[in-house]
């Protein structure tokens, strides 16, 4: 490969790529070097991903799963992860892990999975992959944040097509901006972040038909929403499934992953961090799923206690309740900056999303926690004066 003048390629001992070295001189001087400087411009205007502190709350703001694994399981777990060789590199290709990922996912036959640190990473790497000059992914607004910010990060356009008033696809402008904008990638959530709710899949079939390039599904919440585009794949070339085990009780893992077909997930790979998914991961995520079944008991109890929280929530006074297929549900208050504050102010942490986009004024997200938890998010909930004092709800 050429490279440009000024450029030295001078391979290392020991390793295995190229290293350049440049020979021109830096535009400052070590001591007066800053970010403005050297960094994009465009990332100095970022914000980090905040998480905020959950110590001595009762959290429920990140859909995870409340349930630990019964204390067998974890002795069991525990002495296989004592034997791991964490002095040595990790199965690069997740052999096993995938084996048992396969059988678990119904991946069709001609498929392919690949892992990722997460589906952040998974998010990422789709995203670098497609980024050529000049390329646009395309999304809906409001959804999950990481599509907008990993395409930024990849150099490429965003365009986003906000939602019906229900948050469903507003289908018609969605074809429009294909037609006009031709996005290399369009990522719908299924069920969708931060609203809860399924699309229809007529719609997301037409998204499908009318894209001029891939269009990812992302199936976080699939254990809630029990739907499903798997099968698809068998007759959709342009068609990726996203699927994640944090939602299903392992988020400490961070274990993400995405199913398609061999060709796609042979050049995704070539973007793959070398070791991306740690032994402990590998063996621990193993070993959890030869229990699924367990993991499937848990998700059946959090869809009852879902259905306690919306019933106890449209029974309260002031709140516009939204449908769920996830494991939270998103409302709306009249002021949800107040009541956010009030629930903090008595250990209990939920998501506020005033902020997070204009349809989402007002509006608050709570996970799905145990019986207790649920009941402490209630009771501090009708504790606040707003439930007495503000009942309109717009």
């Amino acid at each position: 490969m050429p490279f440009p003048r000024g450029i030295v390629c001078m391979p290392e001992q020991h390793s295995e790529f190229p290293v350049t070295r440049s020979f021109h001189s830096p535009a400052s001087s070590p001591a007066t070097c800053c970010p403005k400087d050297v960094l994009r411009p465009e990332l100095l205007d970022w914000s980090s991903y905040h998480v905020p502190d959950s110590s001595g709350m009762v959290k429920l703001d990140a859909m995870e799963n409340p349930y630990s694994l019964p204390a067998e399981l974890q002795r069991e777990m525990g002495t296989i992860l004592a034997r791991a060789p964490i002095n040595r590199y990790p199965d690069a290709g997740c052999t096993a892990l995938k084996s048992r990922l396969r059988d678990y996912l119904s991946v069709p036959n001609g498929c392919e999975i690949l892992l990722g640190n997460g589906s952040d990473e998974i998010i990422q790497i789709l995203c670098m992959a497609v980024a050529r000059p000049g390329a646009t992914i395309m999304g809906v607004e409001p959804s999950f944040v990481m599509y907008r910010v990993s395409a930024a990060a990849a150099g490429a356009t965003y365009v986003s097509v906000p939602l019906t008033d229900d948050f469903q696809l507003d289908l018609q402008q969605m074809l429009e901006v294909m037609r006009n904008r031709r996005p290399a990638l369009v990522f719908l959530a299924f069920p969708n972040n931060p609203t809860g709710n399924l699309f229809r899949r007529a719609d997301v079939m037409q998204i499908l038909d009318a894209a001029p390039g891939l269009v990812v599904i992302d199936e976080a919440y699939h254990a809630f929403a029990r739907q499903s585009l798997m099968s698809e794949l068998v007759s959709r070339p342009n068609l990726l499934i996203m699927r994640t085990l944090s939602k299903l009780g392992l988020a400490g893992l961070r274990l993400g992953m995405v199913v398609g077909r061999s060709a796609w997930i042979a050049e995704f790979d070539k973007l793959r961090l070398p070791y991306n998914v740690n032994v402990l991961s590998q063996l621990a995520a193993d070993f959890v799923l030869s229990h699924v079944d367990l993991l499937e008991r848990q998700a059946e109890q959090l869809l009852l206690e879902r259905q306690c929280i919306i019933d106890a929530l449209q029974g309260t006074p002031g709140v516009q309740v939204f449908p769920s297929d996830a494991n939270f549900v998103t409302f709306r208050v009249a002021d949800a900056c107040a009541v956010f504050d009030g629930l903090k102010q008595r250990q209990v942490l939920i998501k506020n999303l005033h902020l997070a986009h204009p349809m989402l004024r007002n509006c608050l997200r709570v996970t799905i926690g145990t019986p207790a938890e649920n009941r402490m998010f209630l009771h501090a909930l009708n504790e606040l004066d707003w439930i007495r004092e503000n009942v309109h709800v717009g």
